[in-house]
């Protein structure tokens, strides 16, 4: 995108907020999915009856956060595996709640554990556990529905349903996500940056993210941090509990020091490293020096108050790029997180 220089906070905010979120909708309302998802791309989608141990190595291989779930029985994708089950399934075994043993993981299938599941965490105030129909999309739906559809139901991504009324072959097409939704979002702001004043106002003006106390900002929700030394299963149940996909870990000074998301998790799935660890003891700072053995070291993506708008969506635009902590400067004290759900929420009001 054009840089532009940032711009003061202006009283017509509220109205420029407005007619920019108008315009937003405008685009993505006369565009659908083909529009941001290339339909030769590969799919990767698990068997049901796969045992939970080979989905979730398969899952690791892949570098796969979430796959879909195939029921032969059925002849469609009837669910989704996610890293939030194998947060999941971690919890029960470490905590000696009998729900898989190790060597149960073996020959136990998905969609056993899924039933489980219900079961054991039914009554739990944990994201995901009530039972419904898979939450999906059709190929002919427009780009704002797909997003409302992924934001509303608190997910990553949806599948596409293809709305074709030849039900031979597989009808799933792809997966939607909101990352390929801002790409081509910003590809059309780009066109003509000029024409969204709001795009040069500062975030610290914006209602977006979520933001620390000490800033003085309101946010519809809590700012997480964890220290390094904080146990890991903490960390996790945050993630859970709080229907978030991440937390700034940073020193005991509150400077930033990474990220852990619920992803990471995946990393204690090479080699069965979960076998041999007890998830009890193991700290953040562990968890992330297995992260860094498997995957490598990498780059922690943030952004400052006086960051424009602008910048902001230019960033999230960037594949792999998830959330941007806001940091202060000269400290990299953490004031904020924006994540790729804060920005589509925003601009769809």
């Amino acid at each position: 995108m054009h840089q532009m220089p940032p711009e003061p906070p202006s009283r017509n905010s509220g109205m420029q907020i407005a007619v920019f979120r108008h315009r937003v909708s405008e685009i993505l309302l006369h565009n659908t999915i083909y529009d941001v998802v290339p339909v030769s791309s590969k799919i990767a989608i698990l068997d049901a009856r796969l045992p939970v141990k080979q989905a979730f190595n398969i899952m690791h291989d892949e570098g796969l956060a979430l796959v879909p779930l195939w029921d032969d029985g059925q002849g469609t994708v009837t669910g989704m595996l996610t890293a939030s089950d194998f947060v999941l399934i971690l919890r029960k075994l470490q905590r000696n709640i009998r729900v898989l043993g190790h060597e149960e993981l073996e020959m136990h299938s998905v969609s056993a554990w899924k039933e489980a599941k219900l079961q054991y965490y039914g009554g739990a105030d944990v994201a995901g556990m009530q039972r419904r129909p898979l939450v999906h999309v059709k190929d002919s739906d427009n780009l704002r529905d797909v997003a409302l559809t992924i934001i509303q139901n608190e997910i990553s991504s949806v599948p596409i349903f293809k709305s074709s009324t030849d039900i031979s072959g597989i009808p799933l097409l792809n997966l939607a996500t909101l990352p390929g939704i801002l790409k081509f979002l910003c590809s059309k702001l780009q066109e003509q940056p000029e024409g969204y004043p709001i795009l040069r106002n500062q975030i610290s003006s914006i209602p977006i993210g979520t933001w620390s106390q000490h800033t003085g900002r309101a946010s519809t929700r809590q700012l997480r941090t964890s220290g390094l030394s904080a146990p890991l299963i903490t960390c996790l149940d945050f993630l859970l509990e709080d229907r978030i996909s991440s937390i700034p870990i940073v020193a005991d000074n509150g400077s930033l020091v990474d990220v852990y998301s619920l992803s990471d998790i995946m990393a204690l799935a090479k080699n069965d490293v979960y076998a041999c660890i007890e998830l009890e003891q193991l700290t953040v700072e562990n968890a992330l020096e297995l992260q860094y053995q498997v995957n490598g070291r990498r780059q922690c993506h943030t952004c400052l108050s006086t960051s424009t708008l602008l910048e902001v969506l230019d960033q999230l635009s960037v594949p792999g790029v998830r959330r941007l902590v806001v940091i202060e400067p000269m400290t990299r004290f953490v004031q904020g997180i924006i994540s790729l759900r804060d920005a589509i929420t925003f601009l769809l009001g």
